[in-house]
Parts: structure tokens; sequence; C-alpha cells
């Protein structure tokens, strides 16, 4: 249980931090029989602030749950 509350404080710290992420992956343009050309594309995924926030709340939440449990 701790080591779930800690991913997900470091998780939301990391969304609140950076925001989201980004990757690039290949992209076939054309492919017609032996002539293929492609294009990396870049893609973007945002973290939305509150979602950061609930994750640090949880992870605390989790953490603190655990203590009154022991």
């Amino acid at each position: 249980m701790k080591i779930a509350a800690m991913i997900l404080i470091v998780l939301g710290i990391l969304g609140l931090v950076y925001g989201g992420f980004s990757f690039v992956y290949p992209d076939k343009v054309v492919d017609a029989g032996p002539l293929q050309i492609s294009v990396d594309k870049k893609k973007s995924l945002p973290i939305p602030p509150l979602l950061g926030i609930v994750a640090v709340v949880g992870g605390v939440g989790l953490l603190a749950f655990d203590r009154k449990k022991a």
C-alpha cells in the first residue's frame, strides 16, 4: 500500500511540474509497393493540474490510511 501511495504522489508531482508529456512516432505517408515514405509525428498529452492534485492527495490519503490501520 505504501508503494502505491508513493507512486501516486510522485506521478502527481511530476504531472504538476511538467503539465503533460509528448512522444514521437513514425507515420507512413506513402506506401506504394516498394516505395515507402514515413514522417515522424509528435503527439502531446496534457495532464490537467487537477489530476495531479488528486493523485497527490490520494497518495497522502493512502499513506494516512495505512498508518491508521497499522
